[in-house]
């Protein structure tokens, strides 16, 4: 890429899209290329077909896409499974057909199986089954990994995939349905600390501000208690304020591993400028072809924590006094997620974020738009 090329950052107001954008302008790229959901569906095939021979981009950064934590992948399943292969189908299709450089398709650290050795290489990719709750989100994510893959070896295109880990940052998701283990975690501990002051008015403008459903201005006190737990946020009255207790799905047993996602555009960037499919499918061996699969990169921070000890750190950050409790009838997902990251670290690249310092930088971002 040079500073003019026409880039399309697919999903550039999402997390991880927003990241690169701003990575991007920051490294002085000037000449990219945007559209939001309302001007242009990407899981309409004719609206991308038009999109791409009227603008017709140099490079994609393929980060639109439909996602969310536990809760959402289990209940949503059909429509994470349908939207993610539209977009990927639609996107990567049309990068082939209007001559795109390079595209960089970004997957999910989901796609590799539930009991994978840990911590998990890129050559762990379909050795076993997957974890259920997010079954059709990660096959999604598979079919746009090979689908790069496959049109590389027969089209000679330069489409390049990269698995993120667990990701939280600035436009984070923090939807108390959908949102995935770190921004919900967040959100909750500053709403049981509104609770335990007892400013009610605070949590009301909260709610509001993420279009809780049935939430208003008119909502009383007994209203806002009652949505608070359905998501495990209860309290019981002690003077002027309540005492507190969070109930957490699971048994918080499960280890996690996060990347601050500034990091991880600085990553995106750093592979388009700096690799390419042929750098990650070698040469053939002799005079017979090799298999070439399992070409993506994984991007992380190759540190893990688990859900317990997240929960009590990002405690003590927000200042939240009351009791956390884990409900052990809830799933947990899978056991343990840790990316191997000695492929891209023996490139030159490695996280800076440190966890403690995201979550902290993150929580002073949310309380600054309250």
């Amino acid at each position: 890429m040079n500073k003019e090329s026409r880039i399309y950052i697919a999903g550039h107001r999402g997390l991880v899209g927003s990241a690169i954008t701003k990575k991007l302008q920051d490294k002085g790229y000037k000449n990219l290329i945007f559209r939001d959901s309302s001007s242009l569906d990407l899981t309409d095939q004719a609206a991308a077909a038009a999109f791409f021979k009227e603008e017709k981009p140099e490079y994609v950064f393929l980060a639109a896409a439909k996602v969310g934590g536990i809760l959402a992948n289990n209940i949503y399943r059909a429509q994470f499974i349908y939207e993610n292969l539209q977009i990927q189908n639609n996107v990567i299709h049309h990068a082939y057909l209007n001559g795109v450089k390079k595209l960089l398709f970004l997957g999910s650290s989901c796609v590799y199986p539930k009991n994978a050795p840990q911590p998990m290489t890129e050559d762990c990719l379909l050795t076993s089954e997957l974890e259920y709750t997010n079954e059709p989100y990660a096959i999604a994510k598979i079919a746009g990994m090979k689908m790069c893959e496959s049109y590389n070896l027969q089209y000679g295109t330069d489409f390049i995939s990269v698995m993120p880990t667990n990701l939280y940052g600035y436009n984070d998701n923090f939807n108390l349905e959908t949102s995935h283990v770190l921004p919900a975690l967040l959100r909750k501990l500053h709403l049981g600390k509104c609770l335990e002051r007892g400013d009610f008015q605070a949590i009301k403008a909260d709610l509001i501000r993420y279009k809780a459903t049935g939430i208003d201005e008119n909502t009383d006190k007994a209203g806002l208690l009652s949505y608070l737990a359905k998501y495990g946020i209860t309290g019981e009255a002690d003077g002027s304020g309540y005492r507190v207790k969070l109930m957490l799905w699971g048994t918080g047993k499960p280890l996690r591993e996060f990347l601050w996602v500034d990091d991880m555009a600085d990553a995106c960037v750093f592979v388009m400028e700096n690799l390419s499919f042929r750098d990650l499918a070698g040469t053939d061996e002799g005079n017979q072809k090799k298999e070439i699969r399992n070409t993506h990169i994984n991007i992380g921070t190759g540190k893990e924590i688990s859900i317990r000890d997240l929960a009590f750190m990002m405690k003590e950050i927000v200042g939240f006094n009351g009791e956390i409790q884990f409900d052990h009838d809830k799933p947990d997902g899978t056991l343990r997620k840790l990316l191997d990251v000695s492929r891209l670290s023996s490139l030159g690249w490695s996280a800076s974020m440190s966890l403690k310092d995201g979550v902290d930088t993150l929580y002073k971002h949310y309380i600054s738009l309250q």
